[in-house]
């Protein structure tokens, strides 16, 4: 696939959510002065108009309000951003969504530094997964591309109790093709070209490990590519089993470092047996703005970034190679 080929994350999940609109699901949507940037088009927002309800530049508000038609026995999507919906309106979410269990599907939109390259650090988000998954109860997807996002909304749906889902910047690059399914809480063996090392990974950047899986293909190492979707119900299972048979683990996200996708390997390695790991994100700094795939190179997250830290975290600990491999991984 063309590595340019794009398709909205954000459109995909209007079309998702209107056709369960359409078919008399009991759904309705709170927006926060962001229906242009979810590109909801003039028909959907007409023919649900008495679904849809849009509160302005106020998503404390909005994350009240869904609580509220949520405890009346409706199914509520929340569409913002990321940032604004976990860090603005994180007591919300937490206090009247996740401590009742409430039904209550929150959308964030510009997750990651691929998300923010047209208004930089205020609109790029690299804390939200670390942020959801310390609230109890709260089911969090970290989908691939847009088609994804469509079957993780449908998915999402169907559940009861509070969600997140994590959408980019509305142009968005492909992973997969369509025939590909979503299963949610499960992770997905991409690519298995041995056991040296588990790629584990989610969004845009599983397509960065599959071309670093060729690289390190070419150097004698081979990679076992997984995606990671789901952060919360984690497969701890499936974890467990990639990292019970391969040598060593890289995590590789467009998100801090800290608390994401790193830290729930992290976790699994911890307290469930040995292994070793490589963290491949955003590491503890504010990023600039900028042309997103550039951002990614700069801020660590190269496909060089990724075939340096499986050859790192292989090596053996103390080594004098191991002690200098950069960027602190």
């Amino acid at each position: 696939m063309n590595d340019r080929s794009t398709h909205s994350t954000r459109e995909a999940f209007i079309a998702a959510l209107s056709e369960l609109m359409e078919a008399g699901h009991s759904i309705v949507v709170v927006f926060a002065d962001t229906t242009k940037i979810f590109k909801a088009p003039d028909a959907f927002l007409a023919r649900f108009r008495d679904r849809i309800f849009d509160v302005g530049i106020a998503e404390q508000n909005a994350v009240g309000i869904a609580a509220g038609l949520a405890a009346c026995g409706l199914k509520v999507f929340v569409a913002s951003y990321a940032g604004f919906i976990t860090m603005r309106a994180c007591e919300q979410v937490r206090t009247c969504v996740a401590y009742p269990g409430l039904d209550v599907k929150f959308v964030g939109a510009n997750g990651g530094l691929m998300g923010g390259e047209r208004e930089g650090v205020t609109h790029q988000f690299i804390e939200d997964v670390s942020i959801l998954r310390t609230i109890p109860g709260v089911t969090v997807v970290v989908p691939a591309d847009a088609h994804q996002v469509y079957l993780a909304t449908k998915t999402l749906a169907e559940i009861q109790g509070p969600a997140y889902m994590r959408v980019g910047s509305g142009r968005d690059l492909m992973v997969y093709d369509s025939s590909v399914s979503f299963e949610l809480g499960k992770i997905r063996v991409v690519r298995d070209d041995g056991d040296d090392v588990g790629l584990f990974a989610n969004g845009y950047l599983i397509r960065r490990c599959l071309e670093a899986a060729d690289r390190l293909h070419a150097l004698g190492i081979g990679a076992r590519v997984v995606e990671v979707h789901t952060l919360r119900p984690l497969d701890v299972s499936g974890i467990r089993t990639v990292l019970g048979t391969t040598r060593a683990a890289v995590a590789v996200e467009d998100h801090s470092i800290i608390g994401g996708l790193g830290s729930a390997i992290a976790e699994v390695i911890a307290e469930h047996g040995a292994g070793r790991l490589a963290r491949v994100g955003v590491r503890d700094v504010f990023p600039e703005s900028g042309e997103a795939l550039a951002l990614l190179d700069r801020y660590g997250m190269a496909i060089s970034d990724i075939v340096a830290a499986a050859q790192c975290v292989l090596r053996e600990p103390g080594s004098a190679k191991y002690e200098i491999c950069g960027k602190g991984f």
